[in-house]
Protein backbone atom coordinates (compact mmCIF):
# COMPACT_ATOMS: atom_id res chain seq x y z
CA UNK A 1 0.00 0.00 0.00
CA UNK A 2 1.40 3.58 -0.88
CA UNK A 3 1.56 5.66 1.75
CA UNK A 4 2.19 9.42 1.96
CA UNK A 5 4.71 11.16 4.44
CA UNK A 6 3.82 14.41 5.75
CA UNK A 7 6.13 16.79 7.32
CA UNK A 8 3.94 19.41 9.11
CA UNK A 9 0.12 18.81 9.74
CA UNK A 10 -1.42 21.94 10.00
CA UNK A 11 -4.61 22.61 7.95
CA UNK A 12 -2.91 21.42 4.87
CA UNK A 13 -1.55 18.81 6.12
CA UNK A 14 -4.01 17.06 8.48
CA UNK A 15 -6.24 17.93 5.50
CA UNK A 16 -4.22 15.75 2.59
CA UNK A 17 -3.49 13.13 5.98
CA UNK A 18 -7.60 12.82 5.87
CA UNK A 19 -8.05 12.88 2.03
CA UNK A 20 -4.99 10.16 1.89
CA UNK A 21 -7.00 7.48 4.17
CA UNK A 22 -10.33 8.05 2.71
CA UNK A 23 -8.15 6.89 -0.67
CA UNK A 24 -6.96 3.75 1.19
CA UNK A 25 -3.35 5.08 1.52
CA UNK A 26 -0.87 5.19 4.60
CA UNK A 27 0.06 8.34 6.08
CA UNK A 28 2.84 9.21 8.57
CA UNK A 29 2.36 12.37 10.19
CA UNK A 30 4.71 14.84 11.43
CA UNK A 31 5.40 18.26 12.87
CA UNK A 32 8.39 20.01 14.37
CA UNK A 33 6.83 19.53 17.91
CA UNK A 34 6.94 15.94 17.82
CA UNK A 35 4.83 12.45 17.59
CA UNK A 36 3.39 13.36 20.77
CA UNK A 37 1.47 16.15 19.67
CA UNK A 38 -0.31 14.29 16.94
CA UNK A 39 -1.50 11.52 18.42
CA UNK A 40 -5.21 12.59 18.93
CA UNK A 41 -5.43 13.28 15.20
CA UNK A 42 -3.81 9.89 14.67
CA UNK A 43 -6.08 8.01 16.46
CA UNK A 44 -9.05 10.22 15.21
CA UNK A 45 -7.47 9.19 11.66
CA UNK A 46 -7.81 5.30 12.22
CA UNK A 47 -5.50 2.57 11.89
CA UNK A 48 -3.39 4.40 8.30
CA UNK A 49 -2.29 6.79 10.53
CA UNK A 50 0.97 6.93 12.59
CA UNK A 51 2.74 9.76 13.69
CA UNK A 52 6.57 10.12 13.71
CA UNK A 53 9.25 12.52 12.87
CA UNK A 54 9.84 14.50 10.29
CA UNK A 55 12.75 11.92 9.44
CA UNK A 56 10.64 9.15 9.76
CA UNK A 57 7.79 10.56 7.31
CA UNK A 58 10.09 11.06 5.06
CA UNK A 59 11.45 7.83 4.79
CA UNK A 60 7.91 6.30 4.78
CA UNK A 61 6.76 8.06 2.07
CA UNK A 62 6.06 7.47 -1.70
CA UNK A 63 4.86 10.70 -1.43
CA UNK A 64 6.28 13.44 0.81
CA UNK A 65 4.23 16.55 1.05
CA UNK A 66 6.59 19.26 2.98
CA UNK A 67 4.06 21.80 4.31
CA UNK A 68 5.58 24.37 6.67
CA UNK A 69 5.95 28.08 6.76
CA UNK A 70 8.76 28.92 4.37
CA UNK A 71 11.05 30.39 6.94
CA UNK A 72 11.47 26.83 8.01
CA UNK A 73 12.91 25.48 5.00
CA UNK A 74 15.85 24.41 6.49
CA UNK A 75 14.76 22.71 8.87
CA UNK A 76 13.52 20.06 6.32
CA UNK A 77 15.93 16.30 6.78
CA UNK A 78 17.33 16.93 3.55
CA UNK A 79 19.56 13.13 3.88
CA UNK A 80 16.14 11.27 4.07
CA UNK A 81 14.62 12.69 1.38
CA UNK A 82 17.35 12.25 -1.53
CA UNK A 83 16.18 10.47 -4.67
CA UNK A 84 12.38 11.47 -3.10
CA UNK A 85 9.08 13.27 -4.63
CA UNK A 86 8.72 16.31 -2.72
CA UNK A 87 5.05 18.28 -2.72
CA UNK A 88 5.67 21.86 -1.07
CA UNK A 89 2.97 23.63 -0.36
CA UNK A 90 4.55 26.66 0.64
CA UNK A 91 3.29 30.10 -0.03
CA UNK A 92 5.99 32.87 0.80
CA UNK A 93 4.04 35.78 3.48
CA UNK A 94 6.50 38.22 4.70
CA UNK A 95 4.66 39.20 7.61
CA UNK A 96 4.62 35.33 9.11
CA UNK A 97 8.40 34.58 7.20
CA UNK A 98 10.39 37.61 7.88
CA UNK A 99 11.89 39.08 4.40
CA UNK A 100 13.55 36.96 2.54
CA UNK A 101 15.67 38.79 0.24
CA UNK A 102 15.86 36.69 -2.92
CA UNK A 103 12.04 36.36 -2.78
CA UNK A 104 11.71 40.23 -2.15
CA UNK A 105 13.53 41.01 -5.03
CA UNK A 106 11.98 37.91 -7.58
CA UNK A 107 15.61 36.73 -7.67
CA UNK A 108 13.92 33.27 -6.90
CA UNK A 109 10.58 31.73 -5.87
CA UNK A 110 9.66 29.62 -2.50
CA UNK A 111 9.51 26.36 -4.36
CA UNK A 112 12.83 26.77 -5.59
CA UNK A 113 14.39 27.66 -2.40
CA UNK A 114 13.36 24.90 -0.86
CA UNK A 115 14.18 22.61 -3.98
CA UNK A 116 17.97 23.93 -4.35
CA UNK A 117 18.12 23.11 -0.40
CA UNK A 118 16.86 19.77 -1.39
CA UNK A 119 19.29 18.98 -4.25
CA UNK A 120 19.00 15.03 -3.95
CA UNK A 121 15.08 15.23 -4.05
CA UNK A 122 12.54 16.43 -6.93
CA UNK A 123 9.95 19.13 -5.70
CA UNK A 124 6.48 19.75 -6.67
CA UNK A 125 4.58 22.94 -5.95
CA UNK A 126 1.00 21.77 -5.13
CA UNK A 127 -2.20 22.48 -2.79
CA UNK A 128 -1.05 25.75 -1.74
CA UNK A 129 -3.72 27.67 -3.79
CA UNK A 130 -6.40 26.30 -2.07
CA UNK A 131 -8.34 27.06 1.09
CA UNK A 132 -7.37 23.72 2.99
CA UNK A 133 -11.58 23.57 4.10
CA UNK A 134 -12.17 23.76 0.20
CA UNK A 135 -9.76 21.16 -0.57
CA UNK A 136 -11.14 19.21 1.95
CA UNK A 137 -14.76 19.29 0.35
CA UNK A 138 -14.44 19.60 -3.42
CA UNK A 139 -12.31 16.53 -4.27
CA UNK A 140 -14.35 13.99 -6.71
CA UNK A 141 -14.02 10.62 -8.70
CA UNK A 142 -12.06 10.62 -11.86
CA UNK A 143 -14.66 12.04 -14.68
CA UNK A 144 -17.27 14.07 -12.83
CA UNK A 145 -18.31 16.80 -14.55
CA UNK A 146 -17.83 19.04 -11.07
CA UNK A 147 -14.60 17.59 -10.98
CA UNK A 148 -11.59 20.54 -9.62
CA UNK A 149 -8.17 20.93 -10.97
CA UNK A 150 -5.31 22.14 -8.63
CA UNK A 151 -2.04 23.67 -10.27
CA UNK A 152 1.08 22.38 -10.01
CA UNK A 153 5.14 23.16 -11.51
CA UNK A 154 8.12 21.15 -11.75
CA UNK A 155 11.04 21.24 -13.24
CA UNK A 156 11.21 17.32 -13.64
CA UNK A 157 8.10 15.77 -15.75
CA UNK A 158 8.95 12.64 -14.47
CA UNK A 159 7.74 14.09 -10.66
CA UNK A 160 5.10 15.93 -12.01
CA UNK A 161 3.68 12.98 -13.15
CA UNK A 162 4.07 11.37 -9.98
CA UNK A 163 2.15 13.96 -8.00
CA UNK A 164 -0.47 14.05 -11.03
CA UNK A 165 -0.94 10.48 -9.74
CA UNK A 166 -1.67 11.60 -6.40
CA UNK A 167 -3.49 14.30 -6.52
CA UNK A 168 -5.93 12.05 -8.86
CA UNK A 169 -6.36 9.53 -6.33
CA UNK A 170 -6.80 12.20 -3.42
CA UNK A 171 -9.89 13.33 -6.05
CA UNK A 172 -8.57 16.04 -8.46
CA UNK A 173 -7.06 17.25 -12.04
CA UNK A 174 -4.28 18.56 -12.75
CA UNK A 175 -3.32 21.44 -14.69
CA UNK A 176 0.49 21.88 -15.28
CA UNK A 177 2.09 26.05 -15.17
CA UNK A 178 5.82 24.48 -15.57
CA UNK A 179 8.93 24.51 -14.06
CA UNK A 180 8.94 26.08 -10.40
CA UNK A 181 9.85 29.17 -11.71
CA UNK A 182 6.57 30.05 -12.84
CA UNK A 183 5.22 28.76 -9.52
CA UNK A 184 4.80 32.63 -8.42
CA UNK A 185 1.50 32.25 -10.96
CA UNK A 186 0.08 30.48 -8.37
CA UNK A 187 1.14 31.92 -5.17
CA UNK A 188 -0.83 34.79 -3.18
CA UNK A 189 -2.14 37.93 -4.85
CA UNK A 190 -2.87 35.84 -8.18
CA UNK A 191 -6.56 35.16 -9.80
CA UNK A 192 -5.26 31.09 -9.30
CA UNK A 193 -4.83 31.94 -5.21
CA UNK A 194 -8.01 30.54 -3.67
CA UNK A 195 -10.68 33.00 -6.00
CA UNK A 196 -11.13 29.73 -8.86
CA UNK A 197 -13.05 27.94 -5.42
CA UNK A 198 -15.19 30.54 -4.44
CA UNK A 199 -18.87 30.86 -4.35
CA UNK A 200 -18.96 34.11 -3.78
CA UNK A 201 -15.59 35.72 -4.92
CA UNK A 202 -16.07 38.80 -2.87
CA UNK A 203 -16.56 36.74 0.23
CA UNK A 204 -13.84 35.73 3.02
CA UNK A 205 -12.70 31.77 2.25
CA UNK A 206 -14.07 31.19 6.12
CA UNK A 207 -17.15 32.19 5.06
CA UNK A 208 -17.35 30.65 1.63
CA UNK A 209 -18.28 26.71 1.22
CA UNK A 210 -16.72 26.39 -1.60
CA UNK A 211 -17.24 25.79 -5.57
CA UNK A 212 -15.55 23.24 -7.95
CA UNK A 213 -13.37 25.26 -10.17
CA UNK A 214 -12.01 22.85 -13.11
CA UNK A 215 -9.62 22.70 -15.63
CA UNK A 216 -10.57 25.70 -17.82
CA UNK A 217 -11.27 28.11 -14.81
CA UNK A 218 -8.27 27.27 -13.87
CA UNK A 219 -5.97 27.41 -17.22
CA UNK A 220 -8.09 30.77 -17.59
CA UNK A 221 -6.86 32.17 -13.79
CA UNK A 222 -3.21 30.98 -14.59
CA UNK A 223 -2.91 33.22 -17.47
CA UNK A 224 -4.49 36.09 -16.40
CA UNK A 225 -1.62 36.03 -13.62
CA UNK A 226 0.59 39.12 -13.40
CA UNK A 227 3.84 39.76 -11.57
CA UNK A 228 3.30 42.70 -9.72
CA UNK A 229 6.73 44.76 -10.15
Amino acid sequence: MATLGLIGSGNIGSTLARLAVDAGFDVVLSNSRGPATLSDLASELGSRATAGTAEEAAAAGDWVVVTIPVKSYGQVPRTSLEGKLVIDTGNYYPQRDGQIAELDSQATTSSELLQRYLEGAQVVKAFNNIYFEHLLSLPRPAGASDRSALPIAGDSPEAKAQATVLLDKLGYDVVDVGPLAEGWRIEPGTPVYGMPYLVDPTAAFPEDPGHPGGEAKIREAVVAAVRAV
